[in-house]
């Protein structure tokens, strides 16, 4: 009988271990995999119209070949979705990622190349488990099943034969080598069902027979699977369903105001959580060591790394190579998947050098700059958590933007918060989190200084299920879509109140007719 588990470890370790190499091989690897990807592209109408046939080094990349962000890319993406290939990448693409909308209101569609695949996505999740069990020798997870939470295919375009468009998590699942299901479910059927009110429920009735030993996914949207599973079984925490669970596996979102309400649904004697950095156009990274915010920029998922000071979008990027502990940068990337010197809307703090660990700082996007204060995701994160640990709140989620000044009054944050557990108190909950973003961000405390330049900032309670009726208005309703945490205009926050208020209205007239 073959013994799945030692063959698994063995396999895993190996991939560990060339992590390693080229870790400590961080220029030479590098410089290798970018030209690689130069002449794997160089007859690609890209490649032949940026001359990659004359590019011999970093440096000749750099000067001749422009930061190319979607605008750029676009045409030769929507080409390659009606079936025309050498455009970007080698050969024809028939996966595509659909993402986030860019500022022109339009989707962006990812390319999903084979290569991307098998040497970008597939490794990298290869490495988290390798990680994982390097530094957790005693892990079981190979004795029973990973729940892997994704999306699906559903997109808004006329296709090609053979092309599928969706979230990026459909294609890993869709493409997937068919041993792993021995160790996965719910089943493709179920994962990739495109409403989430059906497959909900199918999600539950698949998992809670079974033997869970880790778990996939979006902190947010699993939470939701978890609670689910508690009702549908009467359990009061979800390791009386699933005795043998031990990892959660996740990314996408900041895990930290969730870790509350992950402790109270589980047995936290028997749980671990071990982070990823994954998106669609890539797999960059991986928790380093347990109990470390810091992850591996990973060296073996064929991406190539610029890195370019934030704040100065204007600044010359420079590569892996050269970057400086504790400095935050914006990240560009290089990859299989026809993502040439891509500005992927990331900033990350680099942690260290040796290796190259990273945190994420936050989005290029989403901040609040309205009034000099330069307020990032990590520091909301980080705020919003010590004062849910002060007042005994949970946060479901939130977003936050700007309010001018206006009528004599000056400028300040407002936050849409959703509560699990709502605080006692609302403008207590709300003096905390100012003055502990304060902290966070000497910035922002320069401008509250005196409240000469900003009020304190206010906060307002959401309606339960706000934040999924905006997703369900936006058509992003799902288990891989996240909620934009800052915005540095009004464009998500007016529409998030105007929903709010509905349905605050709809609940007070359901509540009034009932006491009647």
């Amino acid at each position: 009988m073959i013994d799945f588990t030692r063959l698994s470890r063995i396999f895993l370790d190996r991939i560990y271990e060339a992590e390693l190499r080229a870790e400590e091989n961080l220029q030479t690897g590098q410089r290798k995999l970018l030209g690689r990807l130069l002449r794997e592209a160089r007859g690609t109408r890209f490649g032949r119209e940026n001359g990659f046939d004359a590019i011999r080094s970093y440096e000749d990349f750099a000067e001749k070949l422009p930061i190319a962000d979607y605008t750029v890319l676009r045409p030769y993406v929507m080409e390659m979705i009606k079936g025309e290939k050498d455009l970007l990448a080698p050969g024809r693409t028939r996966y595509f990622a659909q993402s986030s909308g860019t500022s022109d209101g339009k989707s962006k569609y990812i390319p999903v190349t084979d290569s991307c695949l098998s040497r970008g996505h597939y490794s990298g999740a290869a490495f988290t488990v390798a990680s994982y069990l390097h530094n957790y020798r005693d892990s079981h997870i190979f004795g029973g099943r990973n729940f892997i939470l994704g999306g699906s295919f559903a997109n808004e375009l006329t296709l090609s034969p053979g092309t599928k468009v969706g979230d990026l998590s459909a294609t890993l699942i869709d493409r997937i080598n068919p041993v792993a299901n021995l160790f996965r479910i719910p089943s493709k059927k179920i994962a990739l069902m495109e409403h989430w009110e059906e497959k909900l429920p199918a999600l539950v009735k698949a998992s809670v027979h079974a033997d869970i030993r880790s778990l996939s996914g979006v902190p947010s949207w699993f939470l939701t699977v978890l609670k689910e599973v508690l009702n549908y079984t009467g359990a009061e925490n979800i390791h009386q369903v699933w005795p043998n669970l031990e990892v959660f596996m996740h990314g996408g979102i900041a895990f930290g105001p969730y870790r509350r309400q992950y402790a109270a649904i589980t047995d936290p004697t028997k749980m671990r959580y071990w982070e990823t950095y994954n998106a669609s156009e890539g797999f960059f990274g991986v928790q380093a060591v347990p109990g470390s915010p810091s992850m591996r920029l990973l060296m073996n998922t064929d991406v190539f790394y610029e890195f370019v000071p934030a704040g100065n979008p204007e600044a010359t990027p420079i590569p892996a190579w050269n970057v400086r502990p504790g400095e935050v940068y914006a990240l560009l990337i290089t990859s299989s998947n026809g993502l040439w010197r891509y500005p992927l809307g990331d900033t990350v703090k680099i942690t260290g050098t040796e290796p190259l660990t990273i945190t994420i700082a936050g989005r290029t996007k989403s901040f609040i700059n309205a009034f000099g204060e330069e307020v990032m995701v990590f520091n909301t994160d980080a705020a919003i958590d010590r004062t849910c640990h002060q007042t005994g709140a949970e946060v479901l989620n939130y977003t936050a933007a700007p309010v001018y000044a206006d009528g004599g009054r000056r400028g300040r944050h407002q936050w849409l918060i959703e509560f699990a557990i709502p605080p006692a108190d609302i403008e207590q909950f709300a003096d905390l989190l100012d003055t502990n973003l304060q902290q966070e961000n000497s910035d922002y405390q320069a401008k509250r200084s005196g409240n000469i330049f900003l009020d304190r900032l206010s906060v307002t309670a959401g309606t339960p299920g706000v934040f999924d009726r905006w997703l369900a208005s936006t058509g992003k309703l799902g288990g891989q879509r996240k909620v934009p945490r800052l915005s540095n205009d009004r464009r998500i926050m007016d529409p998030l109140l105007a929903i709010n208020s509905a349905m605050a209205s709809a609940s007070h007239n359901d509540q009034t007719i009932n006491h009647l």
